[in-house]
Formats: structure tokens, sequence, C-alpha cells
């Protein structure tokens, strides 16, 4: 292990947030991973972790937390848990933003964000949008290098029930036997898979702006 390097991660109790603490743990790439949270975790992890209970609204108030190696990104929710459109753009718009502001200034190496497949400013649908939204003003900031993952349907034990999520998820085994040629780069994918992807990407020396649609992190993991 490089005992200089740093990592913070924002999204910390999320699906693919617990799944990369885990990750990053195994890899022992970092001597230290700072966790962003908005009420304490339970810290199953590692006395590597160390956790800081935040006010997200005022994320500029905390600077000497983004002075870190890398920077990871889990944020995110969904339209029926912020309850209305603003909200949902702050946790999944705003607050990334934000954090890569404060990442850049504080000279982190490496940014790297969980998007969405479908992320595009031009979308029909509000939730596409806003991915592509922050995707695009990322583009615009001073980062090093900016690691956009867009994964597909999600697979995973979360935390809070989402039905949707849950039928989908159910049917995915056998959807995804069957979605082939054309079809295969919408196959559901393991939040554990999307967590190793960005691990392996942070230890990397890619620089500028990287995207990784689904398909991509699939083959990406499998050849690991």
């Amino acid at each position: 292990m490089n005992n200089k390097k740093t990592a913070l991660v924002l999204g910390a109790s999320g699906l693919i947030g617990s799944e990369l603490i885990t990750t990053l743990i195994q890899r022992d790439h970092y001597e230290k991973i700072h966790l962003i949270v908005r009420k304490p975790i339970e810290n199953h992890y590692s006395s590597v972790c160390e956790q800081h209970v935040v006010d997200f609204d005022m994320l500029k108030a905390y600077p000497e937390l983004f002075q870190v190696t890398d920077v990871f990104c889990c944020l995110g929710t969904t339209i029926k848990k912020a309850k209305t459109k603003e909200a949902f753009r702050k946790v999944d718009y705003e607050y990334p933003v934000e954090a890569a502001k404060l990442a850049s200034q504080g000279g982190a190496e490496k940014f790297l964000i969980v998007s969405a497949m479908g992320a595009d400013s031009n979308s029909r649908f509000f939730y596409n949008q806003v991915k592509g939204d922050v995707e695009e003003t990322l583009k615009t900031l001073n980062l090093s290098s900016l690691n956009i993952f867009r994964p597909s349907l999600l697979l995973g034990e979360r935390k809070e029930f989402r039905l949707g999520e849950k039928m989908a998820a159910k049917a995915s085994g056998f959807l995804n036997t069957i979605m082939v040629g054309p079809l295969r780069p919408y196959r559901a994918i393991h939040a554990k898979k999307v967590a190793l992807a960005m691990a392996i990407e942070a230890e990397s020396d890619k620089k500028g702006v990287n995207i990784y649609p689904s398909l991509e992190i699939e083959q990406m993991v499998s050849q690991k």
C-alpha cells in the first residue's frame, strides 16, 4: 500500500457507496478513507475509515476533507424519496458539483462519480436530464481526471425498499440471459461490479474525462 494515498467517499450509506468502501479496504490502496455522511453509520468496516457528519448544504465549509488523493461520489436519490424535483436536483446535481469544485481546489488527482445509463441533458425524462446536466457541468471544471460511471439497473440489497427496482431485479436473471447482441449493454449490473470498476479506475493513471457505460464496466471487472 502507498501509505500517502487517501480517499473521500460521498454517499457511503448507499448501495454502491457501501460496496465501494468494502472494496477499497480489501484492495488496500489507501492509508485513510474519509466518509462524508449526513448521520453516523454503523462502522463495521475498518480503522482505515473515518466518518465525518456534515451538512451537505454547507459542503464548502469543509474544504479540508477534500484535500485527498481521490474523491468518489456515489450520491443519488429518487423523486419519491426526495419528494420534489428541486430536492432531487439538489442531491443529484448540486451536491456532486460542489464536491467536484472542492476536490479540484483541494488538489485531488481523481474525481469518480456514479451517473446513470441514459444520462442526457436533452432527455425528456427529468432523471436522465439531471444526470446529463451534472456530467456536462463536471466536464467544465478543472479536474485532472474525471471518471463517469453509467450503470444500467443496479442489483444489490438496498437499505430502503424500492418496489420497482425489487421487481425488476427479480426479473433480471432471466432477462440478462436473453439480452444479447444490441440489447447486451442494457443488462442489469450488480453494485459490487460498479464499486470494483471505480476502485480499479482509481488505481490507474488515466487523465482527462473517461466515461464508462454499463457494458464497459462489466468488461472491466471481468478482466480482473
